[in-house]
């Protein structure tokens, strides 16, 4: 009788593991693409008083990783650090960085 030397199992998982990270670090690196036209669906909000919409804060929580490198663009720091954004951003629950060196 032949013993089960038990790499089948532990290859399977191994492979199972290599094939989620690839996944996994796929879909976090399409998230974290920093992009200001992601902003798109916040225009109204931003410029108005009108109240985000569930897609408006998605994106806005979906960009937060990058507040800090537009608020180093000076194409982009007034408007993301106007008063509008600043309100989006507090009535979808994205805390506004304040420390952005």
């Amino acid at each position: 009788m032949k013993k089960h030397s038990g790499y089948g199992m532990s290859q399977f998982f191994y492979a199972a593991a290599v094939v989620a990270i690839v996944i996994l670090g796929d879909h976090m690196a399409k998230a974290l693409t920093c992009s200001p036209v992601e902003f798109s669906p916040c225009l109204g909000s931003i410029t108005t008083s009108s109240p985000p919409t569930s897609t408006c804060c998605q994106k806005v929580r979906e960009q937060r990783p990058c507040l800090c490198g537009y608020m180093k663009n000076p194409s982009l720091k007034q408007y993301v650090n106007s008063p509008g954004a600043r309100r989006v951003s507090s009535a979808c629950g994205v805390p506004f960085p304040t420390n952005c060196n």
